[in-house]
């Protein structure tokens, strides 16, 4: 197994991955698109997000190629994620949604220990696609939940304040 790391900033929209301290990736979402840009030693990949109630995510190549597609589920606990004939089962290992892992019926194991600033990745793959699809479920999810708290608590707020 082999260990990755990847940073966030505070404002920035910008994962950078690490393997020791060299940079290798890097997953970027555009700001007001549900499309994020992905790189991970020298391979892009673009996320095109779809969808209202029940989002799912396109996977091209840097030739615009379809090449996967992941599909979350309604809980924001799992995802199947599929990425050129492989399939792959993503879903968190505990409540606190700190800890996931992606299994893949090829025997590829990714698993991961995160907060909303940084994380430590362990995995048997080179597959940079796999990895990448992980972290960008990871991203999804984070982001759901900060759009359904927002959601939640601005009418509170605001009739707290009346």
């Amino acid at each position: 197994m082999k260990t990755l790391n990847w940073k966030k900033g505070l404002f920035s929209s910008t994962y950078k991955i690490y393997s020791g301290s060299k940079q290798i990736g890097s997953i970027s979402n555009r700001s007001f698109s549900q499309t994020s840009e992905a790189e991970m030693n020298g391979k892009k990949y673009t996320f095109q997000t779809k969808g209202f109630f029940k989002q799912s995510t396109e996977v091209y190549n840097e030739l615009d190629k379809l090449v996967g597609e992941i599909q979350y589920n309604s809980w924001m606990t799992k995802a199947q994620i599929s990425l050129d004939s492989k399939y792959y089962y993503w879903k968190y290992n505990n409540m606190w949604n700190t800890k996931w892992a992606m299994l893949g019926d090829d025997n590829t194991q990714i698993n991961a220990c995160t907060n909303s600033f940084s994380g430590n990745i362990e995995t048997n793959t080179d597959d940079e696609l796999a990895i990448l699809s992980g972290l960008l479920v990871t991203n999804y999810y984070m982001q759901m939940t900060i759009s359904v708290l927002v959601i939640v608590f601005i009418p509170i707020f605001l009739s707290a304040m009346n």
